[in-house]
């Protein structure tokens, strides 16, 4: 934990101007989607009854940026998720403007993921899962490959929870908070000024995406913010071996880590391709069950933040609190996904903010 005043001044400054330049940016940047047609028709695919402008991450990348380059320290490293973040956002505005394919938006993540492991954020070794104290290094070859495939994951973790009004951002923001506290208990101060400045962003953007959500983030968003965290905690929370384990950051971004896996899955068991679309996502499960849009996000922000509590008590923990954190978190996630898997409200048609569950609905969410 930081003791220096100008430490906290710094940290609470990077929040405030990163959420003031996001607050601001929002408004504009609704209207510019506007005037170029991103905006979301209502459709069976989607939850919005009405036009709803996409885009709204430009506003979060501003407010990212600007605390960034006003109080992080531009090493080498940080330097290499700026422009990571860019190339993941530039290719998400094009995404939301002219839908592109979803090969071509992985093979922009993946470069985007080469950028950032070229500046040296890279996954080079872990506190094993079984001591818990002793450090497992990574041949570069593993290292490359393993980076690659976390980062490119998160990316699109944080993008394919992005289906309710207020969800995606607000995951990405209590994950942001869980990974911020692990920071200090550590005393990463770079670290903490980042996931500062992801904070305050996201936080500005909030108001406008709460439903009913006056604006979307859209890919430009969603992606740049998976990609942000997963970065970020490589260089913040991979390289401490003593003190913590590959398995914090997981636990930070369980939900929709495992909302992507299990969609992954359930889409190959179907023969059907990863980037297919569905309505079998967590949010469409608790919808299936009769909550409304602001209490589906409400359970599962709740869900995330239990998660991300077993995650700050595993620093500098002995190694048996570790190991109930993580078999109470296991228990967690086996109940979430049984539940939301195997119970469906028996009857028809029920009501939602801003979205309607039919029959037919439940039917696809039972396959």
């Amino acid at each position: 934990m930081f003791s220096s005043i100008n430490s906290w001044l710094r940290i609470g400054l990077a929040v405030f101007f990163a959420f003031l330049a996001a607050y601001l940016m929002t408004p504009p940047v609704k209207k510019f989607a506007e005037s170029i047609g991103a905006v979301d028709q209502p459709s069976a695919r989607r939850i919005n009854d009405h036009p709803v402008p996409r885009m709204g991450g430009i506003a979060i990348l501003c407010g990212f940026m600007l605390g960034m380059l006003l109080f992080a320290d531009l090493t080498q490293q940080v330097e290499g998720i700026i422009i990571g973040a860019l190339i993941i956002a530039v290719m998400g505005a094009i995404d939301d403007i002219f839908n592109l394919n979803p090969w071509v938006k992985l093979l922009g993540q993946v470069a985007a993921a080469a950028v950032a492991i070229a500046c040296g954020v890279v996954v080079d070794g872990f506190t094993d899962f079984v001591s818990f104290t002793d450090t497992v290094f990574l041949s570069r070859f593993p290292a490359l490959i393993l980076t690659i495939i976390w980062i490119v994951g998160c990316t699109n973790a944080i993008n394919l929870i992005d289906g309710l009004d207020g969800l995606a951002v607000g995951m990405t923001t209590i994950s942001a908070f869980t990974l911020f506290f692990i920071s200090l208990r550590v005393s990463d101060l770079n670290v903490s000024v980042i996931l500062a400045c992801l904070i305050g962003a996201c936080a500005g953007f909030w108001p406008f995406n709460w439903n009913p959500a006056k604006i979307f983030m859209g890919d430009v968003g969603s992606q740049m913010l998976g990609f942000v965290l997963s970065a970020v905690s490589v260089i913040g929370l991979f390289k401490m071996h003593a003190l913590v384990t590959m398995l914090l950051p997981v636990l930070a971004m369980a939900v929709p880590l495992a909302d992507t896996t299990f969609a992954i899955i359930r889409r190959l068991l179907k023969g059907q391709s990863p980037f297919h679309a569905d309505k079998g996502h967590f949010h469409h499960r608790l919808l299936a069950l009769g909550l409304t849009q602001k209490q589906a996000v409400i359970v599962l922000y709740g869900i995330s933040i239990v998660l991300g509590m077993f995650a700050y008590l595993m620093v500098g923990s002995t190694r048996m609190v570790k190991i109930i954190c993580l078999l109470v978190a296991f228990v967690i996630v086996t109940c979430i996904v049984v539940f939301v898997f195997k119970f469906y409200p028996r009857s028809g048609k029920r009501k939602t903010d801003s979205i309607s569950v039919t029959e037919e609905d439940v039917k696809i969410y039972r396959k």
